[in-house]
């Protein structure tokens, strides 16, 4: 993967994360968020690889344009069948020249195995951001009730030992693509988080844009 940072802007980014400096924009809800819109710059962002490990994304040092799709968490049936369709796509983008990153609000230990088993061998790049620094930084980050955190409760999931947080934060499923000059060119995010773009449409998006203009 050709995804590169500068060593000052990477330990800026880490330095936020570790010491919890930076503020995080997370709307009240779903609906309330302010996507990155196409056009703008993409954020740089810190997240988790699934040993814990930073993963750094800077779009001023990107070899590869870069799909990220984000995703509430293997707890969420709506993210594994999407996952499920992205499946012989995301091999195909790859091969294209993309670089496709998953992000999950999911902690780094869990990335994997708290998907659906058929999604557990799946050859995708899959990162924590669990602390809501990139959902945060794209705009797609949103608060949950304490109605919806008891009412997961009720159905055997606990959103702090998912995340590993007390956030009580979610991102909304969207996907993004960033070119090489970091500036995000494709975007589609809908508060309504059963509603995700098919496969089709993302081979059809990410293939328009590496047409020549």
């Amino acid at each position: 993967m050709q995804i590169k940072i500068t060593v000052a802007a990477a330990a800026l980014l880490l330095a936020a994360v570790q010491s919890g400096a930076e503020e995080l924009n997370i709307a009240a809800s779903a609906e309330a968020t302010q996507p990155v819109k196409v056009g703008e710059r993409a954020p740089a962002f810190t997240v988790r690889q699934v040993d814990g490990k930073p993963f750094h994304f800077d779009p001023s040092a990107l070899q590869r344009p870069v799909m990220l799709i984000t995703f509430r968490g293997g707890w969420c049936p709506f993210c594994n069948i999407h996952l499920q369709e992205l499946r012989h796509v995301v091999p195909e983008l790859k091969q294209s020249g993309y670089d496709v990153l998953f992000l999950s609000a999911d902690r780094p230990e869990i990335l994997y195995s708290s998907l659906k088993e058929e999604n557990q061998a799946l050859d995708y790049t899959i990162l924590s951001d669990a602390e809501m620094q990139a959902s945060s930084r794209l705009g797609i980050a949103f608060r949950l009730p304490d109605s919806y955190i008891e009412r997961l409760k009720q159905n055997n999931l606990d959103l702090e030992k998912a995340s590993g947080t007390t956030l009580h934060a979610l991102p909304v499923p969207a996907v993004f693509i960033v070119d090489t000059a970091g500036v995000i060119r494709f975007a589609h995010v809908n508060p309504d988080y059963r509603v995700r773009l098919s496969a089709d449409a993302v081979r059809t998006a990410a293939m328009a844009l590496l047409q020549p203009l």
